[in-house]
């Protein structure tokens, strides 16, 4: 089992910047890949962003160039930074690992953390 607790959303002005970050209960050194998924009303569940154990990133097209994905296997912790933010970018973001690539691997999401944006 994985706990994983997410931290750093709040109230964010557009053009600023905001940083998550979820925290693992273990090591995440074997993680096979580490993402951050957003939940907006209306709207389906997105992918922001995901990180894999060899350090490739890959990015929805609504934030490549405004966030960053990064882990701290020291830290047992993956980090989503928001820069440029928009309104569009309010939602309930999520922290979830996948442990490995085979299809019974284990899969654990954190419990959200509130993102909103606006002056």
């Amino acid at each position: 089992q994985v706990q994983l607790v997410e931290s750093g959303g709040g109230l964010g002005q557009p053009g600023g910047s905001l940083r998550l970050s979820c925290a693992a209960s273990r090591s995440i050194r074997t993680f096979a890949v580490m993402k951050w998924y957003r939940s907006a009303p209306g709207k389906q569940r997105e992918l922001v962003a995901a990180i894999y154990t060899d350090g490739n990133t890959n990015y929805a097209p609504s934030v490549t160039g405004r966030f960053t994905i990064s882990r701290d296997n020291a830290k047992n912790s993956v980090y989503l930074q928001m820069n440029s933010l928009k309104p569009d970018d309010t939602a309930v973001y999520y922290c979830n690992v996948r442990t490995d690539f085979r299809p019974t691997a284990s899969e654990y999401w954190g419990q959200g953390t509130q993102v909103t944006v606006s002056s």
